[in-house]
Order: C-alpha cells, then structure tokens, then sequence
C-alpha cells in the first residue's frame, strides 16, 4: 500500500510517542501533560503553537509554501478513560483506573506524525490547522472548543477526523456521505414510593416494582413507538435502589442512554420517556421525575469532504479497500459539533480484523491501539492536506 515513505522512516518514533501516551492516560480537561508533549513536538517541529482552549486544548499552525487563503482543519482527540486496565505489557497505565481504552494515544500520535512530515516537506499551499481536542469521553471537549472560538481563531474552511475501528482489517478505510453516528442523549428517572418494612410491603408503595415496570416499558419506545424505518436506541444502564435486605427503600433511581439520528426523534423520545414513566408510576401510587439531557449532536458528514475524503484514503490504502457507503454507527462522538459548525468528514481506520491481540472492542480493560495503522494513518492525515490544499504550478 503506497503510505508515506518517509512517515513509514520514523514509524518507530510515532509508537514510541504513542506508547509514552498510553502509559500515562489523562481524563477530561486534565490532559496536561499530553498537551505538554504534544505542544513540545509541533514547537521542535518549526509549528506555530496555540494553547488554551478547552483548558487543555493544542492547536498548531502549520503554513504550507505559499498563503493563497485556504485553511482546514485535522482534528485527534486526546483523552483517556476512567477503567482499570487488565493488560501487563510494558507500556500498560502508570494510573491505576485510567487508561487509554479507545485509541485517543493513536490518534494523537498518527496526527503528530503527519505533523512531523507535513512541516519537513510543506508540499502544499495554505494552512494547516493541528486540533488536538481534550475531553471528548462524555465531556463534550469539542463543544467547549467551538464555543471558546475555535473556528472564529483558525478558521477553518472544512474540518476532518479518524477513529480507529477494531473488527475492521488493516489497510481498509470506512466513510460514508451524511449520518455517521448517532446522537446521544442521557436519562434519569428518580422513582419516589413509601419505604416500608419487607415483611409488610402492603404499608409502603414499593418504588423498586414500579421502576422495574418502568424499565420493561421502555423498550416499547422503539418496539412500538418507533417507526420501523428509524433507527432508535432506548437503554437503561443503572438500576439504583435500597440499602439492605429487610427495608422496601423509598426511591430507586434509573438512569440510561437513547440514540437517535434526528433531532425530532430525540424529542419524541423524551416525551415518551417522561409519559411513560409518569403514568407507571401515578398508576402505583407513586411518582416519577425525568431529568433529560442532550449530550451529543448526530455526526454528520458533509458529501463532498466525504467525496474527498474517500479519494484520499483509495490512495492510501486502495480504492478496493475503502468502503465509501458504510453502515452508521449509534456510538456517539463529539466531533458532530465540529461538523455542526464546519462541512467535514470522519472516517473509520480498520484496526485489525480481530479488534486487537484479545479480540477486544473500544472501552475495554484489555485494548490496545494497533501500532501497525500509524503509518496509514499518517499517511491519510498528509495526503489529505496536500490533496485539500495543493501547490499551485
């Protein structure tokens, strides 16, 4: 596959950067020391250099041979995860319940390496902007960053992101044209009842029952509620109740996700989550309170950064090898509000067909980013920016 020649020189270096990263995992908004390397390396690199958004945030500025006015941006998320990992390689976590279990450490590294190539070589006109973004587990990094200016500081014409994607080959590229990834909301249902003793539930109203109903009825959202066209995800994920054996508790706590793709989907989830559990709970003489939040935007990617993106990445790796029409995913990322405020497009890096050494997926104790995809990937990161951004003749 025709990856960099020079990028595929110092690969070497580009894992040892990401496995310095691994090894010591930073949370949301915390990522200082990341932001420390990473800035350190665009500065050694002749990279103008921008600190600050988003608390931890890194942004370089990478001028191509000529200034014709033309800017994009590539954006690699930075954040760890809060889990306790399972693996005893060397470059395992050096904090106990952090680590790297999505490949923000690859992603990182793959831009830095392009980073590396693109301020050597300055084959292209324009500008360059480097967007390492903190905080995107849960927090919503990007949209601190868009809030904060970043596109008003760096404004950028179109912006472009990756994620590395276990249970696809190496050497295959996945995109598609529109919805990519699903928006995600969360819930939390407080169920209030009348705590009583457990040999006498008839003096209480039990708030456990009634969550329970709550929980079965809400699949019907999207067996029943939903058209069979939409794609809706309804998912209770904490079930919080009672402190000992003998005593009916006087609440019980429900809290989960929804995904959707469209904004009026969310909205008639909401209210059937909140009709739902309302009326089970007035049915059982008890009551119920719905707090419900918008987390993240649907991932939209715009058709002809898609367009491009897709030719870049068959030069990359094949055209045989790009699936140009994939399949959305309901996983959830806060690049949409980067694609909210710019045209853009993410695509999915294959990082091996087995999903690592374990077979394990994202978010897991036992994942590790695949060093093998880091030339690929920085190799589709500088040939995106010399095709977006060419020398004029």
């Amino acid at each position: 596959m025709p990856i960099v020649n020079r990028i595929a020189e110092f690969h070497d270096e580009i894992t040892a950067w990401r496995r310095d990263l691994h090894a010591h995992p930073e949370t949301a908004f915390e990522e200082r020391r990341t932001a420390d390397l990473v800035a350190g390396k665009l500065a050694e690199w002749g990279i103008e250099v921008h600190r600050g958004l988003a608390t931890t945030g890194v942004v370089g500025v990478l001028q191509g041979r000529r200034d014709n006015g033309r800017r994009i941006g590539l954006r690699a998320d930075m954040d760890a995860l809060h889990i306790r990992e399972a693996n005893a390689f060397a470059h395992r976590s050096r904090h106990d319940g952090k680590m790297h279990a999505c490949g923000h450490d690859g992603h990182t590294a793959m831009l830095l390496g392009a980073a590396r190539y693109l301020a050597e070589t300055r084959n292209f006109d324009g500008t360059a902007y480097l967007i390492f973004q903190p905080a995107e587990e849960n927090e919503g990094g990007g949209r601190v960053m868009v809030e904060e200016g970043l596109f008003e500081k760096f404004p950028a014409e179109a912006v472009y992101g990756l994620h590395n994607k276990p249970g696809l080959p190496v050497g295959e590229i996945a995109v598609r044209t529109g919805p990519a990834m699903a928006a995600s909301d969360t819930f939390e249902i407080t169920v209030s009842g009348q705590g009583t003793h457990a040999a006498m539930p008839d003096l209480g109203i039990d708030p456990v029952v009634i969550a329970s109903q709550i929980v079965t009825a809400l699949q019907t959202i999207v067996s029943r509620r939903s058209d069979a066209i939409d794609t809706v995800v309804v998912s209770v994920t904490q079930f919080h109740a009672g402190d000992t054996w003998n005593v009916v508790p006087a609440e019980a706590v429900l809290r989960g996700t929804t995904r959707t793709f469209k904004p009026a989907l969310s909205e008639r989830v909401e209210a059937d989550i909140r009709r739902l559990a309302g009326g089970i709970a007035e049915a059982n003489g008890g009551r119920a309170e719905v707090r419900y939040e918008r987390r993240y935007p649907a991932l939209v990617n715009s058709e002809t950064e898609s367009l491009l993106a897709a030719r870049v990445a068959g030069e990359v790796v094949g055209a045989e090898r790009v699936d140009a029409a994939a399949d959305p995913r309901m996983g959830s990322e806060d690049f949409a509000f980067m694609l909210q405020a710019r045209p853009g497009c993410y695509i999915w890096l294959g990082n091996g067909a087995e999903g690592g050494p374990d077979g394990c997926t994202l978010h897991n104790p036992s994942y590790d980013f695949n060093d093998e995809i880091a030339v690929i990937g920085a190799s589709y990161w500088a040939k995106l920016v010399e095709t977006a951004l060419p020398k004029a003749d």
